[in-house]
């Protein structure tokens, strides 16, 4: 067993890693659709497709980078993601140069397989971790968001027009220097591969199928909550500067109000573990639901700026318990041998759902305008309630 100091070692090294390396995501999510929209012609609908090369990339890395790490260890295999990332970075700013749409989605895309990565260091965190830290560990992965969350649009607002007269293409080449100095921390990494640490808890508890696995009702809800919670979250995000621009509102105002939402996504990490461990994972995803429940009605009152603002802070803190308390749920329902075929399903399956969400926003924007975004909060939110309410009922009659 990793004793808490090397795991909490661990946990900070990826932490950091996540604030710098995790702001290429922000910066794909807060211009993406704008420079999609300034590269397209007439026809604006698929604007948002660079955002859903993004996350499709995320979901298409999922199966990769848990195989690649479970080769090459943790250094080896998130270093590897981290040079993806700077690839993708070149990409889209040759696309931006040339002019041309479908390869900026393309080098989105393959910033997005990096982004498969990043994914894996709250999963990495909590296997380095002893049972009690588990929480706590992937809590402080998502605390480098907080600094993920200043980083990457104040990289937009301040390299956007870098390397004018080419709009955009200054934020993007940026991302291949945000990836070279997350290289230089990942390298602090330990050299040993996770599946060696965990070969002895491996030969005692064998593998599971993955059909019984995936079966298991506390994975079920942890999954669709997930799914669910993260899904609306870039649903919402992604059409919400196309809405406030659509609004009258400025790019920078727009990219702040983005800045704003990644800050609450995350900050709230620096507790989120300590109210899981207290009052257990459903009842924290419940209230995560709750919240996007109300960035959807605050969204619906109107159209001012603190409107806009406002729901997308809630929605941040939202996904935030939402999305942890989901990713907690997860980390319970596998053994160390079960952990690369588990995690490479369930973020195959998640991100997949992300970014078809992800390229929705775009077409019901473009058709029903921004009420309607909001509007399908809430029939997501009551399917996720439909499977996790029973796990509540069940946590309160333990503790009765």
């Amino acid at each position: 067993m990793t004793s808490p100091a090397e795991a909490r070692r661990t946990a900070l090294i990826l932490a950091f890693a996540q604030a710098i390396v995790g702001a290429a995501g922000p910066i794909c999510i807060s211009i993406g659709a704008l420079a999609g929209y300034y590269l397209l012609d007439q026809d604006k609908a698929l604007a948002t497709a660079p955002v859903t090369g993004y996350t499709l990339g995320v979901a298409l890395g999922a199966l990769p980078a848990a195989a690649a790490i479970r080769m090459l260890g943790q250094r080896g295999g998130f270093l590897a993601g981290v040079v993806t990332t700077a690839a993708g970075g070149a990409i889209a700013t040759a696309a931006l140069y040339a002019g041309n749409f479908w390869v900026l989605v393309v080098g989105l895309l393959v910033v997005g397989l990096g982004g498969a990565f990043v994914q894996q260091f709250r999963f990495a965190a909590a296997d380095n971790a002893p049972p009690e830290f588990k929480a706590r560990a992937i809590s402080f992965i998502m605390t480098g968001g907080v600094l993920t969350a200043i980083l990457g649009p104040q990289i937009v607002i301040f390299t956007r027009e870098l390397l004018a007269p080419v709009m955009f293409a200054g934020s993007f080449a940026s991302i291949i220097g945000l990836a070279a100095v997350g290289g230089v921390l990942l390298s602090f990494l330990p050299r040993r591969a996770l599946a060696a640490k965990s070969t002895g808890d491996a030969d005692a508890e064998p593998a599971r199928p993955l059909r019984e696995i995936i079966s298991q009702p506390r994975f079920v809800a942890a999954l669709t909550c997930g799914v669910g919670s993260y899904a609306l979250m870039s649903f919402v995000m992604t059409g919400a500067p196309l809405a406030m621009v659509g609004c009258g509102f400025t790019q920078d105002q727009a990219t702040l109000g983005i800045s704003w939402h990644v800050m609450a996504m995350f900050g709230p990490s620096f507790f989120t573990g300590r109210l899981i461990n207290r009052f257990g994972a459903p009842v924290i995803v419940t209230v995560g639901l709750v919240l996007l429940v109300v960035c959807a009605l605050i969204a619906l009152s109107g159209i001012e700026l603190w409107q806009f603002w406002t729901s997308l802070i809630i929605l941040g803190l939202g996904w935030n318990f939402g999305f942890i308390g989901s990713t907690a749920m997860t980390a319970q329902t596998y053994r160390p041998a079960e952990r690369s075929r588990v995690l490479g399903f369930h973020d195959s399956v998640l991100f997949g759902s992300v970014a078809f969400a992800s390229l929705m926003s775009g077409q019901v924007y473009n058709a029903y305008g921004w009420d309607m975004l909001n509007w399908i909060v809430f029939p997501v939110v009551a399917i996720c309630f439909v499977v996790l309410v029973p796990l509540v009922k069940q946590r309160r009659q333990l503790l009765a």
